[in-house]
């Protein structure tokens, strides 16, 4: 039976909100939120988890000249900041400048899905009644069996449920209403496109104005600083480990290879 309009939110999300009050987030404050008419279970956005493939992405658009050229002015609008974040974290300014590119094309394209709807539909599936329906929405549109949607949706349910009450916790700590942060289809956010549990342990305060708003330049770049640092990147660092580092933000090698392409196209750009 379909969900009607005015319990459609506790159809799909009663036993999440039912998790999320157990591990210890206030009560009305849960109930409030998925009360709200802007809460919806989206079921196109999380479908992409079970069409997608990162191997189809055209990331070879931009190696282009058009792309190059704009990240070579967004050096120069951003040379402060990127020196800032060099200066930190010991990152190449032109690393930090080729994710930007790739990952929302220097923050010209954030995405438009909700990021509170996204991480709570997917966390949802951890319900066999909230899975079947999305099994019978999707299941003429992805190569999956019912089998590996089955593994795949458990495994990812618990992992957005991690980033979820993430989400929760940082939209809390900087006094923002998580109904209105937008992001990709994965529930990442930013110019940098975090995911929530990163932005709790590795993202900075670039401007020092004493928040964490990947929104703004400079907690993006210096937030792809420390990332890249934790996970090993230190000046004069070789093209092997190079890799490694990049493919921690990113686990396609089709991606870490057109990152470090586009650093290349970008020498002599100080």
């Amino acid at each position: 039976m379909a969900a009607s309009a005015d319990n459609k939110n506790d159809y799909y999300f009663k036993s999440l909100q039912a998790k999320l009050i157990s591990d210890g987030f206030d009560k009305a404050r849960i109930k409030k939120l998925y009360s709200e008419p802007r809460v919806s279970f989206n079921t196109k956005g999380v479908s992409s988890y079970f069409v997608h493939s990162e191997s189809k992405l055209n990331y070879g658009q931009f190696l282009k000249k058009s792309p190059i050229r704009k990240a070579r002015r967004y050096m120069k609008i951003h040379k402060t900041d990127l020196t800032a974040a060099e200066k930190a974290y010991g990152v190449n300014r032109r690393i930090i400048t080729a994710i930007m590119l790739v990952e929302t094309r220097l923050g010209t394209y954030t995405g438009k899905s909700s990021v509170f709807n996204i991480l709570s539909t997917m966390a949802a599936l951890e319900s066999p009644k909230v899975k079947a329906i999305l099994w019978k929405k999707i299941s003429n549109s992805t190569h999956l069996t019912n089998e590996d949607f089955e593994k795949k949706a458990e495994k990812k349910s618990g992992w957005a449920y991690d980033e979820l009450k993430a989400f929760l916790k940082y939209t809390a700590g900087e006094k923002i209403n998580p109904l209105d942060i937008y992001g990709s289809y994965a529930g990442a956010m930013g110019i940098c496109q975090f995911m929530p549990s990163n932005i709790l342990t590795l993202a900075r305060d670039g401007n020092n104005d004493g928040r964490i708003n990947l929104f703004n330049h400079a907690d993006a770049i210096m937030s792809i600083a420390s990332y890249l640092n934790y996970y090993g990147w230190y000046p004069g660092i070789d093209s092997k480990k190079a890799y490694e580092v990049v493919y921690e933000y990113n686990h396609s090698q089709y991606y870490v290879n057109t990152i470090l392409k586009i650093a290349e196209l970008l020498k002599g750009q100080s």
